[in-house]
């Protein structure tokens, strides 16, 4: 998948400037929320259970090989075949000798964001391999001009009733339809042949279990089931860090991923897959392949941002962003938006090749602390930035800045002196306005706003009156 993070800034003026877009994602914005919040009112001990989440994810983490070595034994102990892929362009290879191998000519996917990383179904067009997104979402945004996700959990949140409607009545040729029900059945009449003819399923998988060579992959959709059990052929690609040691482990994190993504007890389908069909077995597939993919993440362990790697890809960072919530997924320019994604492109794909991410946040946290692993997502932000400053990757003028506005924060005097000539000149820009049109010595923070006036005395002015009243009282 082309990556478009370095055109952050015009991606997300793009957005702001997109009339449609902003509709639909404010109607999107908040039902992720909700719905979470009143999900965890029925988890007995939530941070209880989050600290157990982030012992799990660290003990594996740490250990990482030691873990994958226990997984892949005991997968192939199964019937599985485990492959080890470098990157997305191993990626592509491999499947696609999987699909040779298997005289595959259809390949029906469900969910499997490391399938887009890779660029997989482009790769298999090219070897003449048809694949067809079977997720609602995906196949929605497939029939559109192979347009990429949006979301992790929702790919096709940014799009309306009515821009499906339309959508389907030019694709499918079929009255046009503005019933939700109607639109769905309308999906699954069109995948249901495809789901009868595909010689080879395609997954993620959101835990690999080492105990018992299992996959376990959590969705909404009953196309998961189809995927993985109705084809000869069943292939799932995810990535190293997906490992946890056991099965009770898995119900443990099992609490947690489906009240943080779409704020459900539990999914509607919760699948636990370990090896081929055996012969008293009515369906799954007579060969199942685990491609185990690095694509930068080993490169992460032992790093500063060795605890991203605990990421269990639920999506309450980006519900809870208001970057996120303000411009779409669509501006980060890969396939991980949202706080995640400001961390993941720049470790994945190149600090180079997104300068802009690790400075699409306001900073607030809200994004950590509704973590269901506890993340430090803005600190690995900071450091990030931090990195691209010692790189020399942020322009001059920025770094110039940032080493003045340290020289002075290290001396009050000078630093409240600016500070009470930067307010007066602020007043001034203002006149009698309560806001400022335009900012001309930082005319990007009013392209798409009015800056705030200073309004009344400085902070250091009122604490000093307070201090002088204070005196005079005693």
């Amino acid at each position: 998948m082309e990556i478009k993070s370095m055109r952050f800034k015009a991606n997300a003026a793009g957005s702001l400037a997109n009339v449609v877009l902003q509709g639909n994602l404010k109607n999107a914005k908040g039902k992720f929320v909700t719905k979470r919040a009143e999900a965890l009112k029925d988890l007995d001990d939530f941070e209880g259970t989050r600290d157990a989440a982030v012992a799990i994810r660290n003990k594996v983490i740490d250990n990482l090989d030691l873990w994958l070595e226990r997984f892949e034994q005991k997968a192939q102990e199964t019937g599985a075949t485990v492959m080890w892929a470098k990157d997305g362009a191993e990626v592509c290879r491999l499947v696609t000798e999987i699909a040779k191998k298997h005289g595959v000519k259809k390949v029906t996917k469900s969910k499997s964001m490391l399938s887009e990383e890779a660029g997989l179904n482009q790769a298999l067009e090219a070897a003449g391999i048809q694949p067809v997104e079977t997720d609602l979402g995906e196949y929605i945004l497939q029939v559109d001009n192979n347009e990429p996700p949006s979301h992790i959990i929702a790919p096709a949140v940014h799009k309306s009733l009515d821009d499906v409607a339309d959508l389907f009545h030019k694709v499918h040729g079929t009255p046009r339809k503005t019933e939700i029900p109607a639109l769905t059945r309308e999906a699954r009449e069109v995948l249901r042949g495809h789901f009868l003819s595909a010689e080879m399923g395609l997954s993620g998988g959101n835990f690999l279990v080492a105990e018992t060579g299992s996959v376990a992959l959590v969705t909404n959709e009953g196309n998961g089931r189809m995927v993985t059990t109705m084809p000869k052929v069943h292939v799932v690609i995810t990535g190293i860090e997906k490992v946890i040691p056991t099965l009770e482990d898995l119900s443990t994190l099992m609490r947690l991923l489906p009240r943080s993504a779409t704020g459900q007890s539990i999914s509607n389908y919760f699948s636990i897959l370990t090896g081929v069909k055996k012969p008293e077995e009515h369906d799954g597939p007579e060969h199942l392949y685990f491609v185990l993919v690095d694509s930068g993440r080993a490169d992460v362990v032992g790093t500063d941002f060795h605890a991203m790697l605990r990421c269990i890809r639920c999506g309450a960072c980006m519900n809870h962003c208001p970057v996120y919530q303000t411009i779409g997924g669509h501006a980060y320019g890969w396939v991980y938006p949202g706080p995640m994604g400001s961390v993941l492109t720049p470790l994945y794909a190149g600090m180079e090749n997104s300068i802009d991410l690790p400075h699409a946040a306001t900073l607030c946290n809200q994004c950590g602390v509704v973590c269901p692993v506890k993340i430090p997502l803005p600190d690995l932000l900071r450091k990030l930035r931090e990195k691209q400053t010692e790189r020399g990757l942020r322009p001059l003028t920025e770094r110039i800045g940032l080493r003045l506005w340290a020289w002075v924060a290290q001396r009050p005097k000078l630093y409240a002196l600016g500070a009470s000539l930067g307010a007066r000149y602020l007043k001034w820009l203002a006149g009698d306005a309560d806001r400022i049109r335009l900012l001309s010595t930082a005319p990007e923070w009013t392209l798409g706003r009015d800056f705030p006036a200073p309004q009344g005395k400085t902070f250091r002015e009122l604490y000093a009156a307070r201090q002088k009243t204070a005196k005079e009282s005693t």
